[in-house]
C-alpha cells in the first residue's frame, strides 16, 4: 500500500492580512509508521513541560525542534516530497472570489503533476490522509468529492480518502513541518530549513510565477 498525506500552507484570502502563497503539499511513503517514529523520538527530547502537548506544530516549536525533525525525516530513504505553489497576486481579480474553483484548480494541477510522473502507483492501492485543518467545510467537502472523480478517472487500482485531523493521524504532523518549511521559503525567503528536506522534493510546482 502506498500511503499519502496531504498538507496546506497559507490562505485562499486577498485582504492586507492574507499570505502572499498558497501551497499544497503531498507526501508519499510506503509506510506510514516510519513517520509516527519520527514525532515519537523528537517528542522524547522535547523539556518535560512541551511533553505532554497534544500534538507538534512546527509554527509553535521552537528551531531546534523544527530542524530535528525535518533532519529525520530527511534520512528517509522512500519518502518523496510534491508541491504545487500558488502565487496569489498573479490571480486574476475575478478569479478570487471563487474559492472552491482556486482550491480545486490547485489540487488538479497537483493531481497531474503526480501521475506525470509516477509518484502516484495506478494499480496499487492507495490510502489518501488530509490535514483536516481550517478550510471551510464547503470547501473541503467539495474538494474531498473532487479529488474523488479525478482519481477515478486518471487510475485503475483502488483508493480510500480520509480526512483527519493531526493529533489523530501522527504522521499528518510531519508533513506540516515539510508544508510549513516550503511555504517560509516563499512567503518569508527564509530558505533554511527548506535546504534541509530539499533533496526529497520531486516536484515543486509554481502556479501563474
Amino acid at each position: 500500500m502506498t500511503h499519502i498525506f496531504l498538507d496546506e500552507s497559507g490562505d485562499l484570502g486577498f485582504k492586507k492580512r492574507s499570505s502572499k502563497w498558497f501551497l499544497f503539499t503531498v507526501v508519499v511513503i510506503d509506510n506510514k509508521r516510519k513517520l509516527e517514529k519520527i514525532i515519537k523520538k523528537v517528542r522524547k527530547t522535547l523539556k518535560k513541560k512541551y511533553k505532554n502537548v497534544n500534538e507538534l506544530h512546527s509554527y509553535h516549536c521552537d528551531e531546534i525542534t523544527r530542524k530535528r525533525v525535518l533532519k529525520k525525516l530527511a534520512e528517509l530513504e522512500n519518502l518523496k516530497i510534491f508541491c504545487v505553489v500558488l502565487n496569489k497576486q498573479k490571480v486574476y481579480v475575478d478569479l478570487q472570489n471563487q474559492k472552491n474553483y482556486l482550491y480545486n484548480y490547485t489540487a488538479n494541477i497537483l493531481l497531474d503533476r503526480l501521475h506525470n510522473k509516477d509518484i502516484i502507483p495506478t494499480d496499487k492501492h492507495i490510502n489518501i490522509c488530509i490535514d483536516r485543518k481550517d478550510t471551510k467545510k464547503k470547501i473541503r467537502e467539495n474538494f474531498e468529492s473532487y479529488l474523488g472523480e479525478e482519481l477515478k478517472n486518471r487510475r485503475n487500482g483502488d483508493f480510500e480518502i480520509v480526512l483527519k485531523g493531526s493529533h489523530e493521524e501522527k504522521s499528518l504532523q510531519t508533513v506540516d513541518f515539510i508544508s510549513w518549511a516550503i511555504f517560509r521559503k516563499y512567503e518569508q525567503g527564509d530558505y533554511s530549513y527548506y535546504e534541509i528536506i530539499k533533496d526529497k522534493i520531486v516536484g515543486e510546482n509554481l502556479l501563474f510565477p
